[in-house]
């Protein structure tokens, strides 16, 4: 469980996205798309999921991508080469079901996009021919931009301020393809901000596009023994971490996952201002 390789891929205004590489061999023998590690910093620290960007089954070693956000990825992001985390579980989730569905589109925003990269690979893999939008707040934090215009049919790129690509959102990119009806999609796959998200599902309702968002929510065991990351999906209540992190969009309660994932962000806050990080 150490830390091989370290880079800092994003780095502005007072946001920080960073990708470490970790000896973790049992873990990359095992790993597929769509699925997570659960990571802890020191004994004394809590819990994080985050999705398994890479895997080297030769080397042993996974790949982390994840914004220094809370607490934990703060500290995180304090680590380099040659420390090593205090535990590291995995890989947790049910992976992506990789088929030949046709043309697919996927899309990510913000730290999101580190999440359809290892799908995006899985399912031009299996066939699929890839349109890929990614989204961000400004040029400086895209991320592997050139990783996935190398699997992508198409790429197209946004930014909330215009800097690079097109101004606006992914959605906007996305409404404008399907509104062209030129290609026939099979399957949306979106990673990124719940409002994104729902927005997307949104979209492809009105079409009936299948569409598959993986949902990150708060996890405290991440085994299903806390239920601390329930969803509701269908009127029925799910767990991320077990039954997920993927569901249909079309069927997420958005209110609820929203209002249940900010529920520890001021309390957080608080106790990263206290630590200064």
């Amino acid at each position: 469980m150490k830390i091989l390789h370290k880079e800092v891929l994003a780095d502005t205004g007072g946001v920080r996205i960073t990708k470490i590489k970790l000896s973790a061999p049992d873990i990359a023998k095992k790993a597929a798309a769509g699925q997570f590690v659960v990571v802890m910093v020191s004994k004394e620290g809590e819990r994080i999921p985050l999705t398994v960007a890479e895997k080297d089954q030769a080397s042993g070693t996974i790949t982390l991508i994840f914004q220094e956000v809370g607490l934990t990825t703060k500290l995180l992001g304090r680590l380099g080469p040659g420390d090593s985390v205090y535990a590291l579980a995995g890989p947790l989730g049910h992976a992506t079901e990789t088929k030949n569905y046709g043309n697919v589109i996927v899309i990510g925003g913000g730290v999101g996009i580190a999440e359809i990269y290892p799908v995006a690979r899985a399912l031009k893999e299996t066939g699929n021919k890839i349109t890929t939008i990614i989204g961000a707040r400004t040029k400086d934090l895209l991320i592997l931009e050139s990783q996935l215009k190398s699997l992508s049919e198409q790429l197209y790129i946004t930014t909330d301020d215009g800097s690079y690509g097109k101004r606006g959102f992914v959605t906007d990119i996305l409404q404008e393809l399907l509104a062209k009806k030129q290609i026939s999609y099979s399957l949306i796959y979106a990673v990124g901000p719940i409002p994104m998200m729902e927005k997307v599902s949104q979209i492809t309702k009105e079409t009936n596009i299948k569409t598959i968002v993986s949902l990150n929510a708060l996890m405290v065991d991440a085994t299903g023994m806390c239920g601390c990351c329930r969803v509701t999906v269908g009127g029925n209540v799910k767990f991320s971490c077990i039954d997920g992190p993927e569901f249909d969009g079309h069927f997420v309660d958005w209110k609820e996952l929203q209002k249940r994932s900010s529920i520890y962000i001021d309390p957080e806050q608080h106790i990263c201002r206290l630590q200064n990080l």
